[in-house]
């Protein structure tokens, strides 16, 4: 996947995760960013990286994000692994 392809999907999921009153402010605990940060931060692919990590998390959020979008939920990990990062293993 072309990171192009990928910052586009982390950008749905960010709105997805944004939409999400639950999540939301997990979400922003777990990035530290602030409401006043997310649009400036969500041109930064590094950032993007930490929304698909974040999603990335819970099996259940990642087949809800994919069923709402029509993506395989593969593509999440294909998205993740071409940002800033993603090509480092994991070793859990």
């Amino acid at each position: 996947m072309q990171q192009d392809a990928a910052q586009t999907i982390a950008l749905q999921a960010l709105g997805w995760i944004a939409a999400n009153d639950d999540l939301f402010p997990a979400f922003l605990t777990a990035t530290g960013a602030s409401l006043s940060e997310l649009r400036t931060r969500a041109a930064d692919p590094q950032f993007l990286a930490a929304v698909l990590d974040f999603l990335l998390q819970e099996d259940a959020w990642v087949l809800d994000f994919c069923g709402q979008n029509g993506l395989p939920p593969a593509s999440l990990q294909a998205a993740r692994a071409a940002l800033p990062g993603g090509d480092l293993p994991h070793w859990t």
